[in-house]
């Protein structure tokens, strides 16, 4: 049996069942137990998917990333790392530094018979670009793509919109009407869904969008502080900041709590990917959280039927984001 088969059976996920065939200690003992009568009971062939490929193959698929140390990219690549694992193929790590020519040396590279196909995180390539990868046979999947891409080219994503719109929505229901929006750099299909999800939710609610309310800053903190510092400025300042990414949320906590202001009680703030910094800040950051290992796990799942010829009904996967609240929002001061 393979081991999605066993998780099936067991009505666990993939990955659990991987972290009792590895002695992992964060599994249930109830659910260990179970796992192993059914391995047991059914046996368990390793690699069954990884050893169905094509003769010829080096076993190794490239992984192409913009930087290591954010939290954002390591959950993406622990997720990756996990299923590449258990699927007996080996990583090839290969950081770009968001760099255009790097990023093209490198998959140049890495396409020559070195890898048998790729995740790339974040890609600066156009989408003319990749399209020239796919048709030279290489096979790769595009995971959170920066600019749009053409229908051909495998992605997977979060669910940017719907994030955003849950976010607003948040903000709204406890009473605030002068929601500000920190956004990412233009032209970034996250910064141009997630912008959408805010002028939909604040149309819906008959809001009129305020131009001053909207501040574009690079996703760190340092730039967070920044643009919450020229919000806070304003005449008649926000009463809630929606921010691109919880770097930039908690940027903005910081520059309300330098000007003396209390989070959430004078300024409530909401940021977007959940990644470790947001639990550990204080007040903990109510965010939108995207799923972001089981991204890497996805994009692996969809390379590997790639390069198995399988038949594919979608190219393009999006997977659902969810709102965590946390303490930094709360109702608007002076209501109720």
């Amino acid at each position: 049996m393979t081991i999605r088969e066993i998780a099936d059976l067991a009505g666990v996920s993939i990955a659990t069942v991987s972290r009792v065939l590895n002695g992992r200690g964060d599994v249930a003992p109830e659910t260990r137990r179970l796992v192993r009568r059914i391995i047991d009971e059914h046996g368990y062939t390793a690699n069954r998917s990884a050893r169905g490929l094509s003769a010829g193959r080096s076993g190794i698929v490239g992984v192409l990333v913009p930087l290591l140390y954010p939290a954002y990219f390591a959950s993406i690549l622990a997720g990756a790392a996990e299923a590449l694992h258990e699927q007996d193929l080996r990583l090839l790590l290969s950081p770009t530094g968001h760099e255009h020519d790097r990023e093209v040396t490198l998959i140049d590279r890495i396409a020559h018979g070195l890898t048998d196909g790729a995740l790339i995180i974040l890609p600066e390539e156009s989408s003319d670009e990749l399209a020239r990868l796919i048709d030279r046979g290489y096979r790769f999947v595009v995971l959170d793509p920066l600019l749009p891409l053409e229908d051909r080219i495998p992605s997977v994503s979060a669910a940017h919109f719907s994030g955003a719109d849950q976010a607003l929505r948040h903000l709204l229901e406890l009473g605030h009407r002068r929601i500000a929006h920190i956004s990412g750099p233009e032209g970034w299909v996250a910064t141009e869904d997630r912008r959408r999800g805010y002028h939909a939710a604040l149309a819906a609610a008959g809001i009129p969008l305020d131009p001053a309310f909207e501040v574009g800053a690079t996703p760190e903190i340092a730039p967070g502080r920044v643009a919450a510092d020229a919000l806070l400025d304003l005449p008649d300042p926000p009463t809630a900041i929606f921010a691109f990414n919880d770097n930039l949320a908690i940027g903005a906590v910081q520059a309300a709590q330098a000007r003396g202001l209390r989070v959430p009680a004078d300024l409530s703030v909401v940021g977007f990917d959940d990644v470790e910094p947001a639990t550990i800040v204080t007040p903990a950051l109510t965010t939108v959280r995207q799923p972001l290992a089981e991204m890497g796990r996805t994009a692996v799942s969809l390379l590997v039927r790639l390069l198995e010829g399988q038949l594919i009904e979608t190219l393009h996967l999006e997977l659902s984001t969810r709102l965590v609240v946390r303490q930094s929002t709360s109702v608007p001061r002076g209501s109720g």
